[in-house]
């Protein structure tokens, strides 16, 4: 199996919220990794540069075209690209990952992109609420009975989380990738979460 985790950006993609999954993927407490288990590549709809929401533009690894058939996860990053046609390509992709049983990582509007596409109607799953997943999801999005008021959730190889979870949404992807022991997953969300000052006395 491949040791690459596929970040999928669209266009005015939210940059923020892969930025604790991908940073534990990469480096450890003090600095990037000699040998890290997956690398990070970035698929996006061509090889052209792709602006996130806050400006900055991003180099694509991958296109549609050109990706790999065999990668270790594919995750979908949020942001206001989910609502355009270029879409029409991406459901493609994502049935493809789940029939060969591939990790997948939805966040934010993306989320409510795999309630649409009727991906969420056989796992637990969250997203920015009920109320979208049923909107973006319309007749195809039929388990509102799996919906978990959650920051994240993970089912059968499917994370799907809020916009506000990135690191839930890290923790999740960690476990499952099994990026490191559940231990050291925890500590660096805690580390995250509660911050510095909370956890470590002053000397």
């Amino acid at each position: 199996m491949s040791n690459e985790i596929l970040y999928l950006v669209l266009p005015d993609y939210a940059a923020h919220e892969v930025v604790y999954l991908s940073q534990a993927v990469a480096s450890d407490d003090f600095a990037l990794k000699e040998n890290p288990k997956y690398v990070n590549k970035v698929v996006a709809p061509s090889l052209e540069p792709v602006k996130s929401i806050s400006g900055f533009r991003t180099l694509p690894d991958y296109s549609f075209d050109t990706m790999p058939d065999d990668y270790a996860a594919l995750v979908l990053i949020g942001g206001f690209g989910w609502t355009t046609p270029v879409t029409e390509k991406v459901a493609p992709i994502i049935r493809q990952a789940i029939e060969r049983g591939k990790i997948i990582g939805a966040i934010c509007n993306a989320a409510s992109f795999m309630a649409k596409c009727g991906i969420l109607n056989t796992v637990k799953h969250t997203g920015n609420g009920l109320e979208q997943l049923k909107l973006w999801g319309g007749d195809n999005y039929t388990n509102p009975g799996g919906y978990v008021h959650a920051q994240a959730v993970s089912d059968r190889n499917i994370v799907t989380a809020n916009g506000s979870a990135t690191l839930e949404f890290a923790k999740e992807l960690l476990l499952l990738l099994e990026n490191d022991t559940p231990e050291r997953i925890e500590m660096y969300y805690q580390f995250n979460k509660q911050g510095f000052c909370s956890l470590f006395s002053k000397e």
